[in-house]
């Protein structure tokens, strides 16, 4: 399976974030996954891509041109795919990605996982959605999801789509459980 791993250009300021990236791409490596991602070298992409091709993996950047003309493209991917934006970076991703995994993040990736989790509401994307929890990171987005249901603007079907956890055995399980969420009515 081919897994978008959403993440930072950074390497973040606890050396946590760093290490359960490792992790995952452990895991990822280990259960036969490759990589989609950003295409980076730098932050967690760099540390994903350098980890999966390590262990002779495929790791399948998509970058915009604005990006890859700013040196940060990594060098050594399995494939390196240059596209004219981010909005078909994401599309891209999403083309070529069976699960979606997002790593503690800025503002870019908070905002790719939330399109895909956005999709898959509407029918467009039928993977399992994760926010990777490394040090509470996403808890207070937890927290807004569950108030998105209390107050009547996500559904509790929908919010038991998307799996905030850190721990790699509860989302093996979620992966291959899954089921895409009905395509929403009005």
């Amino acid at each position: 399976m081919k897994m978008a791993i959403f993440c930072g250009a950074s390497l973040g300021n606890h050396p946590l974030y760093e290490q359960k990236s490792l992790e995952l791409a452990d895991w990822m490596a280990a259960e036969g996954h490759d990589l989609v991602f950003g295409g980076g070298k730098v932050g967690l992409m760099g540390v994903m891509a350098d980890r999966m091709l390590a262990h002779g993996r495929l790791a399948i950047g998509v970058i915009p041109t604005f990006l890859k003309e700013r040196e940060i493209a990594h060098p050594g991917l399995t494939d390196l795919i240059v596209v004219a934006d981010m909005h078909q970076r994401k599309a891209k991703t999403m083309e070529l990605s069976q699960a979606f995994i997002a790593l503690p993040g800025g503002p870019g990736t908070l905002e790719e996982i939330s399109e895909v989790i956005s999709w898959s509401r509407v029918g467009q994307n039928d993977g399992p959605c994760i926010l990777y929890n490394v040090n509470g990171y996403y808890e207070p987005l937890k927290d807004l999801f569950d108030q998105m249901v209390s107050q009547g603007f996500l559904s509790q079907a929908d919010r038991d789509k998307v799996l905030f956890s850190d721990d790699l055995g509860e989302i093996a399980h979620f992966i291959q459980t899954y089921q895409a969420p009905a395509i929403r009515r009005y």
